[in-house]
């Protein structure tokens, strides 16, 4: 049986982990057998490596389902790296408040706040894809090699390009119903072991309820 508790799921792969086992920010959530590989860095070092700008002052997250699958260097980037662009200027004064005698109270009004990274349950980003604060990204969807995204992507939808824009559904809306309604991500795992041929089959209507 799988052990999620693990964190390098493959015998002799120190490239890939289960990532929920590595993390250890309470601002990143992560959820049961999502995997990430890196064969340039230790994937091990996630938080640092990929979690760009996360700044404890926002109170902002990064929460990343069950069964999601993260290819090497996908980068999460947090509102930190948005300056304003409400000021004369895009230079962050407020984050040199010493320098400048302002209040440090009011460091955040160097960047503009658009919120968390939601990424839903048996989502792939792919590699080097860039993923940036305020986005949600749905159940099922895939992210493409290097895609910059900066709007919610639906679930079960394949996105890619400067902008990621829309490619096509995954599969057809009935179908796309039925998944989000089935979950099956949580299901107890006896019960997705006995479903996994069915889930490698891509036929929805040979799940075993």
């Amino acid at each position: 049986m799988a052990n999620s508790k693990s964190i390098y799921p493959r015998t002799g792969d120190t490239q890939t982990v289960y990532l929920k086992n590595v993390i250890t920010r309470p601002n990143i959530e992560v959820g049961d057998y999502t995997m990430y590989n890196d064969f340039v860095n230790a994937p091990k070092k996630f938080e640092q490596n990929n979690v760009l700008y996360q700044y404890p002052i926002n109170h902002d997250r990064l929460i990343i389902g069950k069964f999601c699958s993260i290819a090497c260097g996908a980068k999460f980037l947090f509102n930190s790296a948005n300056h304003t662009m409400a000021s004369l200027s895009t230079y962050p004064f407020p984050l040199f408040f010493e320098e400048w005698e302002l209040e440090k109270k009011n460091v955040t009004e160097a960047w503009n706040n658009k919120g968390d990274i939601i990424i839903g349950n048996d989502v792939w980003i792919g590699y080097e894809a860039v993923i940036l604060a305020g986005v949600t990204i749905g159940d099922g969807a895939i992210i493409g090699t290097r895609a910059v995204v900066t709007k919610d992507v639906p679930p079960y939808s394949i996105v890619g390009g400067v902008p990621a824009k829309s490619i096509r559904k995954r599969f057809d809306d009935e179908t796309i119903v039925e998944l989000l309604r089935l979950k099956w991500w949580d299901w107890s795992e006896e019960k997705i072991a006995q479903n996994i041929q069915a889930i490698k089959s891509g036929q929805v209507e040979q799940l075993r309820y």
